[in-house]
């Protein structure tokens, strides 16, 4: 899915993986997210690729459609790292819940807002500078071979990138529900490390807009840090 999806380095030093930073589960999960979004050209496919790519298409949109979507998460990367929260998306819009800090994206700003320290940090919404992670990962769509198979009662899709891909994402495989291709788990390697996450209470729609308004009223005795024109 989009934005499927923050996260792996490389396995060169594992001690990348190790600090417990408050964005790694989040970016985790929408890079693996994002290994659901589909800009395919389409040439000459198999009509396996061709069912595998369709249901990756379907299932982008179900999350990230206007309509929105929510899901809970538990990421376990190689028995290292562990977190877990709650991701709402709504197009550009995003609201994330973690054991650290909450989060409110309305597409325009986004707000941080970490517990411990009760400070709020706003940045503006597309900004890499939200966190060191940002835009380290990208997803290419057409440097990957599509599969699709079935499995413990499941569909699972496979991702495979190609030889002459430059990308840091090896594989992704994908297990959705054969009635409405809802996720179910995740997993994605980047170089030799394997990080899988587990979702549950998904759903697809019914998401309002007020959820992604940052709720200024319950902070006011918090610091607050724009950091929107740095």
């Amino acid at each position: 899915m989009r934005s499927l999806l923050f996260y792996l380095f490389t396995f060169l030093p594992l001690f990348y993986f190790v600090p417990l930073h408050p964005f790694m589960g989040r970016k985790i999960v929408l890079l693996i997210l994002l290994a659901l979004q589909t800009a395919f050209a389409g040439a000459q496919l198999t009509a396996n690729e061709k069912q595998a790519r369709r249901i990756f298409n379907q299932a982008y949109h179900q999350v990230f459609g206007e309509q929105g979507s929510t899901l809970h998460y538990d990421v376990n990367i190689v028995g290292v790292y562990k977190t877990n929260g709650t991701i709402w998306l709504k197009g550009k819009k995003q609201k994330f819940v973690d054991e650290r800090m909450n989060t409110w994206n309305d597409g325009v700003t986004a707000y941080m807002a970490y517990r411990k320290k009760k400070e709020v940090v706003i940045h503006h919404a597309n900004s890499d500078k939200k966190d060191k992670y940002s835009g380290k990962f990208k997803f290419h769509p057409e440097d990957f071979d599509y599969s699709i198979q079935e499995d413990d009662g499941m569909f699972l899709l496979t991702l495979k990138q190609k030889k002459k891909a430059k990308g840091s994402i090896k594989i992704v495989k994908a297990w959705v529900t054969k009635k409405g291709y809802e996720p179910v788990r995740l997993r994605i390697k980047v170089a030799f490390v394997w990080t899988t996450v587990k979702i549950s209470n998904y759903k697809s729609g019914g998401i309002n807009d007020n959820l992604f308004v940052f709720p200024r009223s319950q902070y006011s005795d918090w610091k607050f840090i724009d950091k929107r024109n740095e």
